[in-house]
């Protein structure tokens, strides 16, 4: 019985020394060289003079979240698609309350000005 796990073991012990050894490796091969650039907030080209004045807009954020929301939708969406002939009314009713669920609250976003991008 134990030996049924010596793959899981070994998968186990790989993805446990994957970070160190990479991170070390990492430190052989990259560049060691001071840049005072690499301590601005952002490299976009300006420089910064002082910290901004006001709230700083969180609508671009707002927009991917919901992008990423149904971006998963369709990963969801793919397998049923592939096993729509074997599922039948369940799977067929299943997915059509996900899907009622998701329009749901891509009306929920779109009220609460999610999609809006001017301020």
């Amino acid at each position: 019985m134990a030996i049924s796990y010596i793959g899981v073991g070994f998968l186990l012990i790989i993805g446990l020394l994957m970070v160190p050894v990479t991170m070390i490796l990492g430190k052989f091969f990259r560049p060691s060289k001071f840049e005072i650039s690499k301590l601005e907030p952002y490299e976009c080209g300006i420089e910064v003079k002082d910290s901004p004045k006001g709230r700083i807009s969180v609508h671009f954020y707002i927009v991917a979240v919901v992008f990423l929301i149904f971006d998963v939708e369709t990963v969801f969406l793919f397998p049923w698609a592939v096993a729509f002939d074997k599922l039948g009314l369940f799977g067929f009713i299943e997915v059509g309350i996900f899907l009622l669920l998701l329009i749901v609250a891509y009306i929920y976003a779109y009220f609460k000005g999610a999609l809006r991008w001017e301020e």
